[in-house]
């Protein structure tokens, strides 16, 4: 097993025997931004990115402090750094991009139907209780993401005739943003190929009671398609 760094869900760090490292609140901060940022940065980009109200020397400082305290799993050091530069170390694994690699597969058409994908897996937030900016924009990234994702994965599914699995992928989807059409059209399409025209009719209501109670507007003509025929 391999080092871990977990940022989905929450910020954990696991040795490869498997056992959570205890990280300091500085640290975690410094991980993170070396885990999301995925290349070697600059110490000066690192210091003022994390400590924004601090002079540079006292950002520096601070830098050189939350460095000196992270700790080194199985004398392995989590940090590679130079005078100049810090990236993360090159053998501890991310869930973050582990989870994005495969969720991108998702749109190639080498995978078949994405059983790989368990839909839990792509409802978990990027640090759903961190809110400094750097993390928010990725966040928001990470979102988009696993929303296309868990679609496409509801139209494999369908398409490769697994019906259950189908409509959790589209449950997630429409859980993940209730107001997002696409979501809800590519979970009606589940219900259809699956013949319940009855959940298909179901979740169309639902959705267009959202969009009158939100956005006060009626859903598109491209939703509404899908269930005309069993509409009275």
């Amino acid at each position: 097993m391999a080092r871990q760094l977990s940022l989905l869900g929450g910020f954990q760090l696991r040795c490869a025997a498997g056992q959570d490292v205890p990280v300091s609140r500085s640290g975690q901060r410094l991980l993170a931004l070396l885990a999301l940022q995925a290349r070697s940065l600059e110490r000066l980009w690192v210091a003022g990115t994390l400590w924004l109200d601090a002079t540079e020397e006292r950002a520096g400082a601070s830098l050189r402090s939350a460095l000196w305290r992270l700790p080194q799993p199985e004398g392995a050091a989590v940090v590679e750094a130079t005078t100049t530069h810090l990236r993360l170390a090159r053998d501890l694994a991310v869930d973050v991009h582990e989870l994005a690699a495969r969720a991108e597969d998702l749109d190639t058409p080498a995978v078949e139907d994405g059983r790989g994908l368990d839909p839990s897996a792509l409802s978990r937030d990027l640090l759903p209780d961190w809110y400094e900016d750097w993390v928010v924009l990725e966040r928001e990234r990470f979102r988009q993401l696993r929303l296309h994702a868990l679609e496409a994965q509801c139209r494999r599914l369908t398409e490769s005739g697994r019906f259950g699995a189908a409509v959790q992928a589209g449950l997630a989807a429409v859980a993940g943003e209730p107001l997002r059409e696409s979501a809800h059209r590519t979970l009606i399409q589940a219900h259809l190929a699956e013949g319940n025209p009855g959940e298909a009719v179901r979740q169309y209501h639902l959705y267009r009671r959202l969009l009158a109670g939100e956005l006060a507007i009626e859903p598109s003509a491209a939703i509404r398609e899908l269930v005309r025929p069993l509409l009275r």
